[in-house]
């Protein structure tokens, strides 16, 4: 069996590979544009301890959402459009928790992913395969993480949403929701071996 070199594919070939399922052309992407999204994340938060969540959350979505990048654009411009996405609503609900400490109004967490073209009959039956894949490794989530992976990255519901429809306190989504993410992270990069 030949051995891909995958530092030697373009973005492009590597989105492909990830598309047709292959785990470890994402990680290739993942390390090649680590560190451009770590830094303009530092520079808009002042925070790196926060850093480090955004970045996974990024990465997690483009991840779940790369049947919809367009080949024709830029992956990096792509992938930095997320992060900057997930950085405004952090920031958003940031700003709104200081201005009116204690407030229930929910918050419109949603990311905003660019514009694609509408996928070809092959594309979509891809992304149907891609999403059963990713639908196998939720139903392998403990029932408490499944329903937290659901609500933060398949209904985008913000940390705040979350913890009021689970009557959970806001430390402790979060927490878990780091928890959930590092799981699926894993069995994402594992594929069918765990």
């Amino acid at each position: 069996m030949e051995m891909t070199d995958y530092n030697a594919c373009d973005d492009r070939t590597l989105t492909r590979m990830v598309v047709e399922g292959d785990n470890k052309a994402f990680d290739t992407l993942f390390a090649r544009h680590r560190d451009a999204i770590y830094a303009m994340l530092v520079k808009r938060t002042g925070n790196a301890d926060v850093v480090e969540d955004l970045m996974q959350e990024a990465f997690m979505k483009a991840y779940l959402n790369i049947g919809r990048y367009n080949p024709d654009y830029d992956f990096g411009g792509w992938i930095c459009t997320i992060a900057k996405n997930t950085f405004v609503d952090f920031d958003r609900l940031r700003r709104s928790r200081a201005l009116s400490p204690g407030s229930n109004l929910p918050l419109d967490g949603k990311v905003r992913l660019t514009q694609t073209s509408i996928p070809t009959p092959e594309e979509s039956i891809i992304n149907a395969q891609r999403r059963a894949q990713i639908d196998r490794y939720i139903s392998q989530l403990p029932e408490n993480y499944r329903r937290l992976f659901e609500l933060r990255f398949i209904d985008e519901y913000s940390y705040d949403e979350i913890a009021e429809k689970l009557g959970m306190k806001l430390n402790t989504v979060k927490t878990q929701i780091f928890r959930v993410r590092a799981r699926m992270c894993r069995m994402i990069s594992e594929g069918d071996k765990h």
